[in-house]
C-alpha cells in the first residue's frame, strides 16, 4: 500500500537520485513521491503493463522477472538498495518487458512521470538534475552490459566457438 511519509525527504536524501539536489529541491521532490512497502512475493509492476512510475529501491530486493505468474518464470536480474527500477519505461511510456517482484520485504520510493513534469514550470533545475541522475544510472547499465558482452565474446573466441 502506498503511503506518504514525514521522513521521505530523509530517505530520498540517501539515494543517488538526490546527489545533485539542494535541501530545498529534495523537500520539493519528496513532496511528489510516494514511499511504498512491499511484502515478499508482491508484484510492484506486471510485465506487459504501462506504469508511469520510476522507482528507487530503498531496502530489500526487487526481481526483474519474465513470466512471473507461470511455471516458466525467469529472474533476469535482481535490484537492491540504491538501484533504480523502471527508468526506461518511465521515460518513454513503453510497456514493461518484465515484472518487478519483491524477493524479500522491500521498500521503494515511486515517482510518477506527470508529477515530475508538473515541476518543469516551477523548478526546471530540479527536473534537469533528476533526469541527469537517471541518465547516469542508464549509462552505468549500458557500460556494464558492454563489458559483459566483451567478456562473453572473448570467452567464445578463446573456446574457438565451443561453449
Amino acid at each position: 500500500m502506498a503511503q506518504t511519509s514525514n521522513n521521505l525527504a530523509d530517505v530520498l536524501r540517501s539515494t543517488r537520485l538526490a546527489a545533485e539536489l539542494s535541501d530545498a529541491q529534495i523537500d520539493t521532490l519528496a513532496g511528489v513521491m510516494l514511499l511504498r512497502d512491499l511484502a515478499d512475493g508482491e508484484v510492484l509492476v506486471r510485465e506487459g503493463t504501462a506504469d508511469e512510475h520510476f522507482y528507487v529501491i530503498v531496502g530489500g530486493v526487487l526481481g526483474v522477472v519474465k513470466k512471473a505468474d507461470s511455471p516458466d518464470r525467469v529472474t533476469l536480474n535482481t535490484l537492491s538498495a540504491g538501484d533504480f527500477a523502471g527508468e526506461l519505461s518511465w521515460l518513454d511510456g513503453a510497456q514493461r518487458y518484465a515484472s518487478l517482484v519483491a524477493m524479500a520485504p522491500t521498500r521503494v520510493i515511486g515517482l510518477g512521470r506527470a508529477r515530475l513534469e508538473a515541476l518543469i514550470e516551477t523548478d526546471p533545475l530540479l527536473v534537469y538534475r533528476v533526469m541527469r541522475a537517471i541518465i547516469r544510472a542508464v549509462h552505468q547499465i549500458q557500460y556494464r552490459l558492454s563489458m559483459q558482452q566483451a567478456e562473453l565474446s572473448n570467452y567464445i573466441y578463446k573456446q574457438h566457438g565451443k561453449y
